[in-house]
């Protein structure tokens, strides 16, 4: 027993080691992380797996990287400080939706995380997120009664994932979920991380109304696993740079769409089924 300890000790200690290592270069080579270990190739390929699916990094042809690509779109903290105004304009529409008296549901997204400081405007409410920084900032909000979802916590989305936190969704039913996503393409959601997609999934089964928030670049992103089609949504907001001709095909998909347009001074929101 102390020595599968001692072994899951050390893999831990190594993929910490080699995560750190791939962050401050940038990418490096498979051969050459098995040489720094000392360990063989196909154990240096289930460590990046590893490393991979919790959202560290991503493997790429002969080794990892860590840089920000199409498929690959950074930790939590990288995504805090990208498309900041726009998620906050996002956000504001997205607070119409709410009244005092819902329980509401809020994914891992950091697209939904700038909704969070509206919800204390419409308690008394309830809220359900596995987001650990919204967790922690509803926790300070008199009138929110918050449900905190629990699992395993995946340090790079900054939030409880996986077998267990989906099927603790599963205890509850909530009026509205707000959701984003990594990636739209073909009309349908894309995540890196088949984690996300359970969690995000049982989420979208236990909500009445759906929300789905996302910025224009996510028509430029790309993901591996499928989630849903956004026909699946009651309502998606977009902001005014998405692609006018990716907005249409969605609305003659029946997608009903919202383009959110204006600044952080004025906000405006036209709708379309």
């Amino acid at each position: 027993m102390a020595g599968a300890d001692a072994r899951t000790d050390a893999q831990e200690e190594r993929r910490n080691r080699l995560r750190e290592l791939v962050t401050n270069r940038g990418f490096v080579r498979t051969a050459e992380l098995a040489t720094e270990f000392g360990v063989s190739v196909m154990t240096i390929h289930r460590d990046l797996d590893a490393l991979q699916a919790q959202g560290w990094l991503r493997k790429v042809r002969g080794g990892a990287s860590c840089l920000p690509s199409t498929q690959f779109h950074g930790s939590a903290s990288e995504r805090m400080t990208t498309m900041v105004q726009t998620k906050q304009l996002l956000a504001r529409a997205a607070a119409t939706e709410l009244a005092p008296g819902q329980v509401v549901m809020i994914d891992d997204s950091t697209t939904c995380l700038s909704l969070v400081r509206h919800l204390a405007d419409h308690t008394p409410i309830t809220a359900i997120s596995n987001s650990l920084p919204a967790i922690t900032a509803l926790a300070r909000e008199p009138g929110v009664a918050l449900i905190a979802l629990g699992g395993t916590y995946f340090p790079a989305y900054d939030a409880f994932m996986g077998a267990h936190t989906a099927q603790s969704v599963q205890s509850f039913r909530a009026d509205v979920l707000f959701m984003s996503t990594t990636a739209v393409t073909g009309g349908r959601c894309y995540h890196m991380s088949p984690e996300t997609v359970q969690v995000k999934r049982a989420m979208m089964a236990a909500a009445a109304r759906r929300v789905l928030i996302i910025d224009h670049t996510k028509f430029a992103n790309q993901g591996l696993y499928a989630l849903a089609p956004l026909t699946d949504f009651d309502l998606v907001l977009v902001d005014d740079a998405a692609p006018a001709a990716e907005v249409r095909r969605l609305r003659d998909s029946g997608v009903h769409v919202r383009t959110v347009t204006g600044s952080s001074a004025a906000l405006r929101s036209h709708d379309a089924t």
